[in-house]
């Protein structure tokens, strides 16, 4: 193919596709209610399920933080409404492994002891014979470790909840014991809603990426904006006027480079799964800033000079960048302050507002450079991608004891997040948390979406004989059985592309065969020319 269009914003467009392929998938997992692996035993007395707990403290009568714990799978079950749950005062087990006779006098307290040197069931029963009426467990780290039965339990009798707070929360209410304050605590576990409106405007924000994406080369750009101007690059020739360019930069994928960009993303993504490291979580942080920047960029030139017609014709002479629109130099510096701004606040409670503008426009921009040719090439990329997906998130467990996606979607013992993602609070949750989807959810459907709506135009196909209406429609349906299937499963991860490529090529694949177009479809763009550049 011909190599007519300048390569300045092809490694970018390349590096963007590797970076979103990197979280693919997966769901957010339900950080609210986890169940505990199959090969648990289950028993008499130990078959509750795993909730998360709040414990609200008081210190001298004071409220304190509250903190987060994790029920066990035996003693009683916890109040879902906190008026419902008892208060009562916390006592240091003596000794504090509370595995023996206990010397402290627990009546009617909540028992707060060390984990260690015996089973939880021996500590939950030494407190409840102590009269304790609750017990809290601290763990040895900050994570939530799930309290189960022993082989040798084959009946328990443990009436009283027990639950296991993380080191930090539970040394701060031991240092307050040891120096005389008085300490209270309630303990309840709150349902969470059955639906959120965090997750019905992330579905919202998904699909309107993707329609965007694929209608903004003629909704948007195509009257007002030079291709050449658009971004900070040498002018290569006169004005040609307003007109939509069809020489613009493409980077078009082929099926060879779409097996390759998978391979390359599972080494990538073991490598972090085994080095994680704040420092590479900043690493990817400043390269999701490049490329908001460069998105945002685009985005806002193409808007403003379509909306101000006069500034999209004024240009300035800059060294070594040649001519460039005057608005394209002003836009720059807002861009980068946004996106530094981001970063510096990006652990703010409103920062999800900034990484979600920034994602939006990043992936708008490449669903513009990165094309499907036909679905031959989609084939390969989706089925490639759907394998990858379901891999990583329910085999990988398997090999690697966890499931390697979730976790380095969490970026887990850094005490950083992957920005590659759409996130969202969930407003009405009383647990908080964010629902999540990674770009390459987006993109990859996005992709064929795109391809979908440029094919009805060059066959000049109506709304409803064409493909573009009922992929996008195909898309919403997966996306709302991933979400769908994210509550049936109890909140594990899911891989999203294992529900969005079958409503997606599935569809097209389906549609064209019985509609005859199969063979349109599959060998499109084939023997036609156009400036674009092949992977690398």
């Amino acid at each position: 193919m011909a190599t007519a269009c300048r390569a300045s914003r092809l490694p970018f467009a390349a590096a963007t596709f590797l970076l979103v392929l990197l979280l693919a998938g997966g769901g957010a997992a339900d950080d609210a209610s986890s169940d505990d692996d199959a090969g648990t035993p289950r028993t008499p007395g130990c078959s509750n399920k795993f909730q998360l707990v709040k414990v609200k403290n008081w210190v001298n009568g004071t409220e304190g933080a509250t903190v987060v714990g994790l029920s066990a799978r035996f003693g009683a079950r916890l109040p879902r409404d906190m008026q419902e749950a008892q208060k009562s005062f916390a006592i240091l087990a003596n000794p504090f492994a509370c595995c023996s006779n206990l010397t402290s006098k627990l009546t009617n307290s909540v028992a707060l002891a060390t984990r260690g040197e015996c089973a939880f069931t021996a500590k939950a029963k030494t407190a409840q014979a102590g009269g304790a009426v609750g017990l809290l467990v601290i763990n040895d780290d900050e994570e939530l470790y799930k309290m189960v039965c022993s082989e040798n339990d084959t009946s328990i009798n443990v009436t009283i909840p027990v639950v296991m707070i993380p080191q930090s929360a539970g040394k701060k209410l031991k240092d307050f014991l040891d120096h005389g304050a008085s300490v209270e605590v309630q303990l309840y576990s709150p349902n969470r809603p059955i639906v959120d409106l965090s997750a019905c405007f992330l579905w919202i924000m998904a699909l309107g990426t993707i329609v965007c994406a694929s209608l903004w080369s003629e909704l948007v750009a195509c009257e007002q904006v030079d291709e050449r101007y658009n971004q900070l690059t040498r002018k290569d020739g006169p004005n040609t006027g307003t007109n939509y360019r069809e020489d613009k930069e493409i980077f078009e994928i082929s099926a060879r480079g779409a097996i390759v960009f998978i391979i390359i993303a599972s080494v990538f993504l073991l490598l972090l799964f085994y080095f994680m490291s704040s420092w590479f979580v900043w690493v990817l942080v400043v390269l999701f800033c490049i490329g908001g920047i460069e998105g945002m960029h685009v985005c806002l030139v193409t808007l403003l000079a379509r909306i101000f017609k006069d500034c999209g014709q004024k240009t300035v002479q800059l060294p070594f960048l040649g001519e460039v629109l005057t608005i394209s130099v002003g836009i720059v510096p807002f861009c980068v302050v946004f996106a530094i701004l981001w970063a510096v606040y990006r652990h703010a409670s409103f920062a999800w507002i900034g990484q979600d503008i920034l994602g939006i426009c990043l992936m708008i921009t490449v669903l513009q450079m990165a094309r499907l040719p036909n679905i031959r090439v989609a084939s390969a990329l989706l089925s490639a991608a759907f394998v990858y997906d379901i891999f990583w998130v329910f085999i990988s467990p398997l090999l690697f004891h966890e499931s390697v996606m979730i976790a380095v979607a969490r970026g887990d013992n850094t005490g950083e997040s992957i920005p590659m993602l759409l996130r969202i609070p969930r407003f009405f949750d009383p647990w908080g948390g964010y629902d999540m989807i990674g770009f390459g959810d987006i993109i990859f459907p996005g992709l064929l979406v795109a391809f979908s709506y440029r094919f009805d135009r060059v066959s000049k196909k109506g709304i409803l004989n064409g493909y573009f209406l009922w992929l996008t429609v195909g898309y919403a349906v997966g996306l709302f059985l991933t979400y769908l299937a994210l509550f049936l499963m109890d909140g594990h991860g899911q891989p999203a592309l294992l529900y969005l490529v079958p409503c997606t090529l599935g569809l097209i694949v389906i549609l064209g065969w019985v509609r005859g177009d199969l063979h349109d479809l599959w060998n499109y763009g084939k023997g036609r020319t156009e400036n674009v550049v092949d992977e690398p």
